[in-house]
């Protein structure tokens, strides 16, 4: 790009520089024009991840009573695994 730029001034020194002085006229209007798209982006992407930081959230806690129902019904198999050993085999001093 470079020596493109360096064979065209070489070339054409004045028409260069109107391109150069065009663009740093032209620079600001662009500007202006694509300041409402980048933050329409910028807007668009904090939403985006405001929207999947709710439902990392809500994910997480679904599986956290998920957890907690697992825990309770392997804590409930044992206390009525207990249960029926001591029922079945009762060991008592009689």
């Amino acid at each position: 790009m470079l020596d493109k730029i360096k064979n065209m001034y070489q070339n054409d020194p004045l028409k260069t520089i109107a391109i150069g002085v065009g663009a740093v006229i032209i620079a600001p209007k662009v500007a202006s024009l694509l300041k409402p798209v980048a933050k329409a982006t910028i807007k668009t992407g904090v939403i985006l991840y405001q929207k999947t930081k709710e439902t990392i959230a809500e994910t997480g806690e679904q599986l956290g009573d998920l957890v907690a129902e697992a825990q309770a019904e392997v804590l409930a198999e044992k206390a009525e695994n207990r249960d029926n050993i001591t029922v079945l085999n009762p060991s008592s001093n009689d």
